[in-house]
């Protein structure tokens, strides 16, 4: 009886022992417990991003420092029923070599499997890892109003409209100078110079006789004597017009009855003298330019614009010029004309732009800078512009179908208006399309295309070899 107790504990040991042992036999190594939590002994993983890094248990990748993901095995990408089918079988390092079954790359890397539904109608999928580690974002397409400010330079110039030259349609000298310096302004109807002409002082003297006959032989009441007396005044007349001598001049002759020596030619408008080719005794002979007068206000500026700039620039766009050597200086234009040629040397257009000058601030053949404010283009669809792959033959975007899907859709592009892109055919509002990392979404495109070519030109050689 006195051994009882010691029985009992030891009794009691043993079950705990046999609990102990049972818990580490289900949860021990080698357990079904264990498959759950630890990884498969053998079970390789590698990088998403450098598919050559391959190692045995999970890890980070020693070239990006990205988790390793595990590599699914042959058996577990088989094509039984209700599984994934898998087309082709690539290299890792060489996406060029690719097999119709499993095996090993000439450099000895395990090939990995390409799957049908990854290349269904030019459909790029891109696991959700990677997706992420790439960096691809999507924006949608959007109506917006697109406008460009175009920045130029330019060269102040005379307007054509505003320029005049005085020149003779008589020989003579110059007895006076009235106007004597280049740069002096002028106003219409000015004194320019005196000439001296013998064919004037003939032709005057000539309307001073006809003038008295026409006088006298008004008097006379035969209609047909009186008559030539008007029509050899008229004569007359016209010849001195014909020389631009001035009707208040003509009257003076009738008035004072003398013969002048010399006549004055007046200015024909107002401005400034560009050009003075007249010396007081210079001897002139019919159509010797000697002034050119101009008008300063308006003012003309030629600005330049590219091939590329020209779909938005319209006549009667506002323009804005700074003057270079004055920052204060700003006058408000428009644009007048843009001309229908290009340079040949530089490549652009032309643009010219009419300016107020008020107060002569701009001089002939300074340089401006010129802001064209151009009209925008209202509701315009558009995408930004890293979004675009522009190849020269074609232009691309990549649209975002979901769950890591992209398909490439051909575009037509409009115009450029900073960031942005004019769609004119490929796309509708709302469409999500990719921004960034389409380079890669691309090249991957493009290989499967590659390898869909060649795959078919493989069959129809094994066609024809069994034929």
């Amino acid at each position: 009886m006195k051994n009882k107790p010691v029985l009992s504990i030891l009794i009691f040991m043993l079950a705990i022992s046999v609990i102990v042992n049972v818990y580490l036999l289900t949860t021990g190594p080698g357990s079904e417990g264990t498959a759950a939590h630890e990884p498969e002994a053998g079970q390789l993983y590698t990088c998403g991003m450098h598919p050559d890094v391959i190692q045995e248990g999970p890890g980070i990748c020693p070239i990006c420092g990205m988790d390793l993901t595990p590599v699914s095995s042959p058996a577990e990408k088989g094509t039984t029923s209700g599984e994934r089918k898998i087309a082709y079988w690539v290299a890792p390092m060489d996406p060029n070599y690719f097999s119709d079954k499993p095996g090993k790359s000439p450099m000895g890397m395990d090939l990995v499997p390409v799957y049908e539904d990854e290349l269904q109608s030019g459909v790029v999928k891109v696991d959700p890892v990677t997706l992420q580690n790439i960096g691809v974002t999507t924006v949608p397409v959007e109506r917006r109003d697109l406008s460009v400010v175009l920045r130029t330079n330019g060269i102040v110039t005379v307007a054509e409209d505003k320029e005049y030259l005085v020149n003779h349609k008589i020989s003579g000298w110059i007895e006076k100078l009235y106007v004597s310096r280049t740069g002096q302004m002028v106003r219409k109807g000015d004194p320019l110079l005196d000439i001296y002409s013998p064919e004037l002082v003939a032709a005057q003297e000539e309307y001073l006789l006809a003038y008295q006959s026409a006088r006298t032989l008004g008097k006379s009441g035969i209609p047909s004597v009186s008559g030539s007396g008007r029509d050899l005044l008229e004569s007359a007349r016209r010849r001195l017009e014909l020389w631009d001598i001035s009707d208040e001049q003509i009257k003076e002759l009738e008035s004072s009855g003398v013969v002048r020596r010399t006549l004055t030619l007046i200015s024909p408008a107002s401005g400034i003298v560009l050009h003075k080719n007249a010396v007081e005794g210079g001897a002139v002979t019919p159509g010797t330019n000697c002034f050119k007068i101009a008008e300063l206000d308006p003012i003309w500026v030629e600005a330049q614009i590219y091939q590329y700039e020209l779909p938005w620039v319209r006549s009667g766009d506002k323009v804005e010029v700074r003057s270079p050597y004055d920052p204060g200086l700003t006058l408000t234009g428009k644009v007048d004309y843009i001309y229908p040629y290009l340079e040949a040397k530089s490549r652009t257009i032309n643009v010219r732009i009419i300016l107020p000058n008020p107060n002569l601030s701009l001089r002939p053949d300074m340089y401006v800078d010129a802001r064209i404010i151009t009209s925008p283009k209202k509701g315009a669809l558009s995408v930004p512009k890293s979004s675009v792959i522009r190849s020269g033959d074609r232009d691309l975007v990549f649209v975002a179908l979901g769950e890591g899907r992209f398909i490439p859709h051909e575009v037509k592009v409009g115009v450029e208006a900073g960031s942005y892109y004019e769609i004119l055919e490929g796309l509708s509002p709302d469409t999500q399309v990719v921004t960034s990392a389409q380079f890669l979404l691309d090249s991957e495109a493009s290989l499967q295309e590659a390898i869909q070519r060649r795959l078919q030109q493989r069959k129809a050689g094994e066609a024809a070899h069994q034929h």
